[in-house]
């Protein structure tokens, strides 16, 4: 594949994969009756009364979708999706008994100890105190969601993978995650995130497990231990949860030098996303590909989400902690059901597959660096929709079981050093976490291909294995299963890599040396805004340390990547700054690591419209349609729940909401302090007895205001912002007299994501 501009048929063809995908999304949406917005708990509507009728259980909702219905082996079944849920509309047992009965023991008269017979109580027992199975060391807190891949066609130059051909549609489960916290813990902690992706192509199962940081703490796997135990909780206390702001993690990475890079990025505004639909995804390490001529390239791959690359404030993200843990999990589910399904297009950079594995005096082998997208362009072969929910996250989110090594014909390994410890990790990990050896048979994990893998027996064994002979050769079955006749059987052939004549010895090469090049190259490319981010980032989170030689020792860090960055720092910390230990290397700046300076699609966006219910409502119908009608979510904000007097459906209260919900706010009136406007009540409220506006309407805009969120206003509105103290002239302040012409301005707005510079801080 040429790193040039790609020739017109493959434009082409781009071009009608991404339309044919757009169409099938407006097809899935047009089969359901979404309600105005999302997150209705159920498929039904629930009765005031408990219901005494029998009845079965309910379909899933539309936006839901479960495991594709296989059995064990990989073969397709017509079994619908009810069929793998609740049967009857009787409780019963495990085994089917129904039940009369299930809030009381059984015991030896009505005050009598409870029986050992009582059977019920015991499977019911035992099950709950097992339903738990052990969370994931790393990325425990995650959210998951069902999807298509389509190919475009275009990489097959570069590999012979069958799914990345043109409109071959192949079904997918992502989940993303954090990384330090546990399964309780936040989603907008200062963290680095899980985008991991199973395949289910039909050459057996790919899993494409990644970040959303394109580099790594560390250069070698025998490292990963220690870098997780430097970012989890002290052992002592089991303090802090979900933070790098610690002083085990600075004392290692400030030793560690090789975690420079990647702390920087968790340091940026990457490390906080806005969603995970705005998060970029890498695979991190360099694969081996080969292409049907058995021609190889080393490829990087990317996740590059149609939406933009776009974060949260560091304010924005510590509120939403406390008011809404799970917001990125319900943004992610609430999008797909509102049909505003989240898209990325895979991307690939292309390198040449030279003896020394290097690319511009870059280790391709080596974790903790990336290629500039300057030098080797991403290209894009293939676009991901998520089009469904789980069904149920333990089934799925919580049970789906990654693994590096589950590769198709096409694409391999290489030997970066990282890389080859995760090919033993993944197993060894689900061998206990998922209860014994057959995790690939729960459905979620299922293959779409045949299987006759000839393993047997173990825990949880869900096939019942036809023959007598589960060994090669054999001849009593006949000599099945038979082995496939190299490639063009479909067989998965490892790449025959060269392996350089050496001794066994545990070093890097002299190419990891360099700890700080790459990380200078990401600060000199960060817009000031990013810049002012990243210093208020490290201040806090070393100021958090207790140990002095901790936050000296990574100041000393800092020096080496930048004296400006080190010296702002430091000031916070009321340290003085070191000079460098090394001298600084200048590298091109790479545009691309910026998030800034773009213009993005505003799909799924949530929109706030303030109302006052005793005010001008004219306009406001109109607004509505004109939101949604951009593919956003409008949500009527009022003093209280119910219905304005024109009929509009409330979404919001003033004591139920804060900004950080919203991408943007519409203000449509001025409303006066609400009947619960009261400190003892509710905190928000601030100072009791304020005449002009719910002091709750004035901390939102206030908020809405320093985050740099576009923000419009008509009629009593505009007084609204005076009253706030949000200056109507400010960039990003948008007010007039026509409310669809408000909207205009402010949906434009938000194709950059903030209003940076309405704080005079210019991008570039």
């Amino acid at each position: 594949m040429e790193a040039s501009s790609p020739a017109k048929a493959v434009k082409k063809a781009v071009k009608a994969t991404v339309e044919s995908a757009a169409a099938r999304a407006a097809e899935l949406l047009a089969e359901r009756e979404a309600p105005p917005v999302p997150g209705s708990p159920g498929s039904g509507t629930p009765s005031l009364a408990e219901p005494t009728k029998p009845r079965g259980p309910l379909p899933p909702k539309p936006d839901q979708a479960g495991p594709d219905r296989r059995t064990a082996t990989g073969a397709p079944t017509d079994a619908p999706a009810e069929a793998v849920s609740g049967q009857g509309p009787f409780l019963t047992t495990s085994q089917g008994a129904r039940l009369r009965d299930s809030d009381h023991s059984l015991k030896a008269g009505e005050r009598g100890p409870t029986l050992l017979q009582d059977h019920h109580l015991r499977e019911k027992i035992t099950h709950f105190d097992h339903e738990r199975i052990p969370e994931r060391v790393v990325h425990a807190r995650g959210a998951g969601a069902h999807g298509t891949f389509i190919g475009y066609g275009n990489a097959r130059s570069v590999t012979k993978a069958g799914f990345l051909a043109k409109g071959v549609e192949t079904p997918v489960f992502v989940r993303f995650s954090t990384v330090l916290g546990s399964r309780g813990s936040a989603d907008t902690v200062r963290d680095t995130r899980g985008f991991a992706t199973k395949f289910y192509t039909d050459q057996g199962t790919f899993d494409l497990v990644g970040n959303n940081i394109p580099v790594f703490f560390i250069q070698d796997g025998i490292k990963f231990p220690d870098v997780i135990h430097a970012g989890k909780p002290h052992p002592d206390r089991e303090i802090p949860q979900a933070q790098s702001a610690h002083d085990t993690f600075w004392d290692f990475v400030s030793l560690h030098t090789e975690a420079q890079h990647h702390t920087l990025w968790n340091m940026s505004d990457r490390g906080i996303p806005r969603s995970y639909r705005t998060m970029e995804g890498f695979g991190v390490h360099t694969f081996r590909c080969v292409n049907s001529d058995g021609e190889t390239s080393l490829v990087k791959f990317h996740w590059k989400p149609v939406l933009g690359v776009h974060s949260l404030t560091w304010e924005e993200a510590q509120l939403l902690a406390g008011t809404d843990p799970d917001f990125h999990r319900r943004d992610l589910y609430d999008a797909i059901e509102a049909g505003a399904f989240p898209q990325w297009e895979l991307g690939v950079q292309v390198l040449p597959d030279t003896p020394d594995e290097l690319f511009a005096g870059i280790d391709l082998l080596d974790p903790t660096k990336l290629v500039p997208e300057e030098l080797a362009p991403v290209q894009a072969i293939g676009l991901l929709t998520l089009t469904h929910n789980p069904t149920n996250f333990f089934a799925e989110t919580e049970q789906v079981a990654y693994h590096v090594g589950n590769l198709v014909p096409g694409i391999d390994v290489t030997n970066d050093p990282l890389l080859q410890a995760r090919l033993f990790s993944y197993i060894d990990t689900q061998l206990t976490r998922l209860g014994g050896p057959n995790f690939h048979q729960i459905p979620i994990n299922r293959p779409h291909a045949p299987v006759n893998d000839m393993l047997r027996d173990g825990f949880h064994q869900d096939a019942v294995h036809g023959g007598v002979a589960p060994y090669k050769p054999n001849s009593l079955d006949g000599g099945c299963p038979f082995f496939a006749g190299g490639a063009k059987d479909g067989a998965f052939v490892d790449i025959p890599a060269h392996v350089a004549d050496a001794v066994k010895i545990r070093a890097n090469p002299a190419s990891y040396d360099d700890h700080y090049s790459q990380a200078r190259q990401f600060w000199l490319s960060m817009t000031p805004v990013e810049k002012e981010h990243i210093v208020a980032a490290y201040t806090f989170e070393l100021a958090k340390c207790f140990e002095q030689s901790v936050k000296e020792r990574q100041l000393l860090a800092l020096a080496n990547i930048d004296s400006d960055l080190c010296a702002q720092v430091a000031a916070g910390l009321g340290l003085p700054a070191p000079k460098p230990s090394e001298p600084l290397v200048d590298l091109d700046p790479s545009p691309a690591l910026s998030q800034l300076g773009d213009v993005w699609p505003t799909d799924g966006r949530m929109i706030g419209i303030i109302v006052d219910p005793d005010g001008d409502l004219s306009g406001l119908d109109a607004v509505r349609a004109a939101v949604s009608a951009a593919g956003m979510v409008p949500l009527v904000v009022a003093p209280y729940g119910g219905k304005l007097p024109d009929g509009t459906t409330i979404q919001r209260t003033f004591a139920a909401t804060r900004s950080v919900e919203y991408d943007a706010v519409l203000v449509a009136g001025s409303p006066a302090p609400g009947a619960d406007a009261l400190v003892v009540r509710d905190s928000k409220a601030g100072e009791e007895g304020a005449p002009l506006l719910d002091p709750r309407v004035a901390l939102l805009l206030q908020e809405c205001f320093r985050h740099a969120k576009a923000i419009g206003a008509w009629g009593a509105g505009i007084d609204a912002l005076e009253v706030a103290g949000v200056a109507a002239d400010a960039p990003g302040v948008l007010g007039g007299d026509d409310p669809e012409a408000v909207f205009a301005g402010v949906h434009t707005a938000l194709g950059a994501h903030r209003v940076w510079e309405r704080f005079g801080t210019v991008l570039s």
